[in-house]
């Protein structure tokens, strides 16, 4: 009998060992693939409004992010950088700030905000400080799609509306790319021309997706930018909106940020 103990034992206290084991082990995996942020503020660019977040910002609420999308006066860099922050104080913790476009510049100057966790940058511009968004546009010929139209007698730029939809989203309706050509707003070229005083890229995390059809900030210059800075790149199959045209591909960008943070 007690032979029969001694060999019984073991193997039973063996048992119930792995099975708290893996009661332990479970939540802790779980827990480790979990998002750690869960803010997310959305800064759109130039010849756009906040509205072209709307199938990014979708995805993401639905994943139970909590999800800000600014809307930029477009009247300066430093408004531009000032209304984000706005957003930004308004945040309860943590936040992941994404940008499109020019709103890569103003993401990059208004990142140096304390509850900036990370940058993602979609297809946008990510320049140094010192360094202004139309200097990098002058490092690589322009696509013959392209249609960004030179500053009218008030400062003020637009983009051709015959050359909205091959320049800037090839990619998505017609229809639709005819709407945001009539509702680009006005942007002043101050914007494109004023030195960023901060970049943020160099002390937080920055993500970035490079749309490789792009032909509004044409590919060669998005890698380029993302190589000296060492940001993670994504490339994804998409014209300059992208973010509209692939919003599952660019949100889920948005969603490692938020998970890979520290």
């Amino acid at each position: 009998m007690k032979t029969k103990l001694s060999i019984q034992k073991p193997a039973r206290v063996g048992t119930l060992a792995l099975l708290l084991l893996a009661v332990i082990l479970t939540p802790q995996k779980v827990s480790a693939q979990a998002p750690k942020v869960k803010n997310i503020v959305l800064v759109h660019g130039a010849f756009a409004d906040g509205s072209g977040w709307s199938a990014v910002y979708s995805i993401l609420t639905k994943k139970g992010f909590k999800v800000t999308v600014v809307q930029n006066p477009m009247t300066s860099l430093e408004d531009d950088v000032a209304t984000t922050k706005l957003a930004l104080d308004k945040q309860d913790g943590p936040t992941i700030l994404v940008g499109h476009s020019y709103g890569g510049a103003v993401i990059t100057q208004a990142g140096d905000h304390p509850k900036v966790a990370a940058l993602v940058y979609v297809a946008a511009f990510q320049p140094d400080k010192g360094e202004t968004v139309l200097q990098w546009v002058m490092t690589a010929p322009p696509a013959p799609e392209g249609g960004i139209l030179n500053p009218d007698e008030k400062g003020m730029v637009y983009y051709d509306l015959a050359k909205f939809h091959a320049g800037f989203g090839a990619d998505i309706p017609k229809a639709q790319a005819e709407f945001m050509a009539a509702s680009q707003g006005a942007f002043n070229v101050k914007g494109f021309v004023t030195p960023l005083t901060v970049a943020a890229w160099k002390t937080k995390p920055s993500y970035a997706v490079v749309s490789t059809e792009d032909k509004t900030l044409v590919p060669s210059i998005q890698r380029a930018m993302y190589k000296r800075s060492n940001t993670k790149v994504t490339e994804v199959k998409g014209s300059h909106a992208v973010f509209i045209s692939q919003p599952e591909q660019v949100a889920k960008v948005i969603v490692n940020a938020a998970t890979a943070v520290n």
